[in-house]
């Protein structure tokens, strides 16, 4: 269920240029945990003029006109087993759109009665679509959260959504700013949210971190709370250390 409140990170639901064939969109903040979460899309422009789309926020009718300025929607990607709730919108919005799914999305949309179609489920590996563009991986080391990330070459922008949660106190109700202190995801110190680390392998992890910071990513978008406009790398040893040591 989306909020109608303030995120802090307004205009909403507009592109806002990142980089060169490179935006975000600001969404309104959806319960999770009776909590309000801010959201986040990703918009990439490849090479054949056609967008991919990263973890959907809700479509209102201005964003479909901007989204469609900009060349036709050819991919759209629900990188983990939670970031899928406006896929369908977009579906009907887009129906040429190719639907891609990180392993688990499928399963949990079903077990929530929502019917979805996707047409791939992501892989380690980058599918001729977007390869030599945007690179990707799945990343290891957990039963419960399957996250693919991805990595625009263009940018060496890294594109994580639940990994990495970076919550600005100031952006927050009163009463929610202890919490993410309390559970270490509060900016400028992000980290993978405490009950998600448990459910890793930290070797397996750890593994997967190092791909990451082998295509030396300059920037990271989140998908909640602030991004690293620079020093991404840096941030991942800081973030991930417990994995990598």
């Amino acid at each position: 269920m989306t909020s109608s409140r303030a995120t802090g990170y307004e205009p909403l639901l507009t592109l806002k240029p990142v980089a060169r064939d490179l935006w975000i969109v600001d969404g309104p903040a959806i319960g999770f945990y009776h909590l309000p979460f801010s959201t986040r899309a990703t918009v990439v422009r490849l090479r054949d003029g056609g967008l991919w789309v990263h973890s959907p926020v809700r479509l209102s009718d201005p964003l479909r006109a901007e989204i469609a300025a900009l060349g036709p929607v050819r991919h759209l990607v629900a990188p983990n087993w939670i970031h899928y709730a406006f896929v369908a919108d977009w579906q009907a919005a887009f129906p040429e759109a190719t639907s891609w799914a990180a392993p688990g999305v499928i399963a949990r949309a079903a077990d929530h009665d929502m019917k979805l179609r996707f047409d791939h489920e992501l892989t380690g590996d980058a599918p001729p679509a977007w390869d030599g563009e945007i690179d990707q991986t799945v990343v290891k080391g957990s039963k419960v959260h399957h996250e693919a990330v991805f990595f625009h070459r263009a940018s060496r922008t890294l594109i994580l959504t639940d990994l990495i949660e970076n919550f600005e106190p100031r952006k927050l109700p009163w009463w929610m700013r202890p919490l993410v202190r309390l559970a270490g995801i509060s900016a400028p110190r992000g980290h993978m949210p405490p009950d998600m680390r448990a459910t890793f392998d930290k070797a397996l992890l750890g593994a997967s971190v190092r791909q990451m910071l082998d295509w030396g990513p300059e920037r990271v978008i989140l998908a909640h709370g602030a991004c690293y406009e620079s020093g991404g790398s840096a941030e991942l040893r800081r973030a991930f250390g417990f994995a990598l040591s």
